[in-house]
Formats: structure tokens, C-alpha cells, sequence
């Protein structure tokens, strides 16, 4: 009993001290560090409650793939986080009242949260003793609630094909590639013949030919 309440406290303790660098760290990279970390805690303690799989999703899609992507676009961008920052103190007495309601808010939910005794009666089809819960929640997604599950696939696929549309930009400078183009090419529109006289060699006037 001993050691898990060790490995709870170390866990907890990290990933609280890693959500506080987030957010006071100058250095947006170095945020996003310690917010990988915090991901990495937090799957720590979905593994001592049993939860693989919440800690196995929260390591493969959040630390895999948001926090990184997140980090590739600070890198990319070179956003300038010092002139965002000129504001701060202008807004921060607003910041201060909204973050007191929440705080207000959070508290009386946690101090009036009671478990309701009917809760385990709203079950209709009752977890296996014998399995897994990873492998009871595929038991369930992908036979009871597979209609939903196909639904917000295609949601999901729909938002990522606008977000592309949306962002894409045609350039004429950037040269593209056109199947039909290639597709129609012959071996006289692909290469040349020319007789280069000894020592003189291809000259400049020829080079736009030649790229051609």
C-alpha cells in the first residue's frame, strides 16, 4: 500500500510543478516541454488507477501528436511572444476577477459532489469481470456504439479536409506537378538532340532550352 501512495504523490507532485512551468515559463518551447511532461505524469496516474487505456491515449495522441505538432509550430512560426505579452498587465485585473468565478465555481461543484447510488443502475450492458477494461471498451465501441464511432470518424475527416482547403494557398512562383501533362509527354518533348563542337560546350543561351 505503501508504494503506490509513493509513486501517486511523486507523479501528482511532478505533474503539478510541470502545469505551473507551463504557464510561467518565458520561453514557449520550453512550455511546451513542460507540458509533455505534465502528459507523461498525468499517464502515470491513469496506470495506477488501471485506466491503460486513458493513459495509453493521452501519451499516443496528446504527447504524439498536439504537444509536438504544437511545438514544431513555435519553431516554425518565430512568433513573437515578448510583444504579445505588452498587454498583460492592462488585462490582468479582468483576468483576475474571471479566474476568482471559476475558482468559486470549481470549489462549490467539489464541496456539493455527492456519488449518486443510482449511477451503477443506468448501465445497460455490464463490463466483463474477466477482460481488460481496454479490451471491454473495444467490446462496447465497436459493437454497440460502432454508429457513433464510424459518425465521428467522418466528422473528424470532414474538419480536417476544410482545414486544409481552407489554409491552402496556390503560388505562382511554386512549380506543381501536372499528371496529365506527364502523362502526355513523349520522348521527343522529354529529351533533345544537340552537336556541341569540342571545347566550346552548352552555352548560357541554350540553358533555358535545356530546363525546358
Amino acid at each position: 500500500m505503501i508504494l503506490p501512495a509513493l509513486f501517486f504523490y511523486l507523479f501528482a507532485g511532478v505533474c503539478v510543478a510541470s502545469a505551473v512551468m507551463v504557464i510561467v515559463s518565458r520561453n514557449p518551447v520550453h512550455s511546451v516541454l513542460y507540458l509533455i511532461l505534465a502528459f507523461v505524469n498525468a499517464s502515470g496516474l491513469f496506470v495506477l488507477m488501471g485506466a491503460e487505456f486513458l493513459a495509453m491515449i493521452l501519451i499516443v495522441v496528446y504527447v504524439g501528436a498536439v504537444a509536438v505538432l504544437f511545438l514544431f509550430v513555435i519553431m516554425m512560426l518565430d512568433v513573437d511572444f515578448i510583444e504579445l505579452r505588452e498587454g498583460f498587465i492592462q488585462y490582468l485585473p479582468v483576468g483576475v476577477v474571471i479566474g476568482g468565478i471559476f475558482l468559486f465555481e470549481l470549489l462549490l461543484t467539489v464541496a456539493a459532489w455527492v456519488i449518486n447510488p443510482n449511477v451503477s443502475k443506468t448501465i445497460t450492458a455490464p463490463i466483463p469481470a474477466n477482460v481488460p477494461n481496454t479490451e471491454a471498451l473495444g467490446l462496447v465501441l465497436y459493437t454497440k456504439y460502432v454508429h457513433y464511432f464510424q459518425l465521428s470518424g467522418m466528422v473528424l475527416l470532414v474538419a480536417m479536409i476544410g482545414a486544409i482547403v481552407l489554409t491552402l494557398r496556390h503560388k505562382a512562383s511554386v512549380k506543381r506537378q501536372d499528371i496529365n501533362v506527364q502523362n502526355a509527354r513523349t520522348p521527343d518533348m522529354a529529351m533533345a538532340m544537340r552537336k556541341v563542337a569540342p571545347g566550346q560546350g552548352l552555352s548560357d543561351a541554350d540553358a533555358a532550352e535545356w530546363v525546358k
